[in-house]
């Protein structure tokens, strides 16, 4: 029994690896698992889009962010909440890289939590947090969300009843 067992588990190491080099020969970063979440309007702002999670052969993550109805030469802060999207005060787990109004794109590779814990692509989606996308990183316009979605746990307990409340974010 102990045999087969080992055989098994080597058959699923060689796998693993096998995916991961055929990945690195094709010139890929990723390894194809990818996971895409839904971002709502925060506000009175018609801004909403798409946030999709992509896992690079390291197991790390690279989170695109895709929104509709920016413009101009804006820098709106992103950032990863624990709790979902109603959680007022909601503690920061990472900031991410801003969208640029002109696209409505936002790209980062995230390896660490605000705590410098590291986290991988399967963690991340495994979370209870929220992305928020703020009007301004200071002042009163930083706890202006213009869109906002639930990931992870809190995206798989969100019931289906239309669209959930914003909770405003813990300044510092």
């Amino acid at each position: 029994m102990k045999k087969i067992f080992a055989m098994m588990a080597f058959a699923l190491v060689t796998w693993s690896c096998q995916e991961k080099e055929a990945a690195k020969k094709s010139g890929s970063d990723f390894t194809g698992n990818e996971t895409t979440y839904a971002l709502q309007a925060g506000s009175t702002y018609a801004i909403s889009g798409a946030v999709t999670f992509k896992e690079h052969v390291d197991g790390t993550a690279q989170i695109l962010l895709q929104l509709t109805g920016t413009d101009g030469t804006s820098r709106l802060p992103v950032h990863l909440h624990m709790g979902d999207i109603t959680t007022d005060a909601a503690p920061l787990a990472a900031l991410l890289n801003p969208v640029l109004g002109s696209t409505g794109a936002s790209e980062t590779h995230l390896t660490n939590l605000a705590d410098e814990s590291t986290i991988t692509y399967k963690q991340l989606i495994a979370l209870n947090a929220c992305i928020k996308v703020h009007l301004s990183d200071a002042g009163p316009d930083q706890n202006i969300i213009l869109a906002a979605g639930n990931i992870g746990v809190a995206a798989a307990k969100e019931s289906s009843s239309g669209r959930l409340a914003v909770g405003t974010c813990k300044s510092e």
